[in-house]
């Protein structure tokens, strides 16, 4: 079982197994083990990702007294983070096929490379100065273009003639 900690502190225990998989298909309609999309779609709705969480972390917040919403309101950014790394890392290991473990396990550190190289590439991209001198010469010459379109120009109201 993989741990993390949400942002009031508590700590969670996230198991992927044979009644999980079910019990999170059946209250959320979502299939876990699904072999296409499934990182994709739960990297992409973090809401989505929280939802399968607490199905994962259901029975440990009802002995906590912790809510659903409560749940939900201490989930975001790093615990959001680090949430998905544990449920990412135990659906690995609950592939029933060593084979099929290594190669998902391959993909998922493969993906946090890629995203880990384009966190780096935008980051060097914001901070250099020359980005900022295109991007103002690309708004500056767009703007200028679109007040000189033709279209802007026969829609002017200054040049109707005006009524008494």
């Amino acid at each position: 079982m993989k741990t993390f900690r949400d942002n009031a502190g508590r700590e969670w225990e996230i198991a992927v197994n044979a009644a999980t998989v079910k019990r999170v298909r059946a209250l959320l309609q979502f299939d876990l083990v699904a072999t296409k999309n499934v990182y994709e779609q739960l990297v992409a709705d973090p809401a989505l990702l929280v939802d399968v969480v607490f199905v994962l972390c259901q029975r440990q917040a009802e002995a906590q007294g912790v809510t659903d919403e409560q749940f939900g309101q201490a989930m975001a950014g790093d615990a959001i983070d680090a949430a998905t790394r544990a449920l990412l890392e135990e659906r690995i290991a609950f592939f029933p096929n060593a084979r099929d473990r290594a190669r998902a396990k391959k993909a998922l550190e493969k993906i946090e490379g890629w995203i880990e190289t384009a966190q780096d590439v935008m980051e060097k991209t914001l901070d250099d100065p020359a980005t900022d001198a295109k991007m103002k010469a690309l708004i500056a010459t767009r703007f200028n273009s679109a007040l000189n379109s033709p279209e802007l120009s026969a829609s002017n109201p200054g040049d109707s003639p005006s009524e008494n």
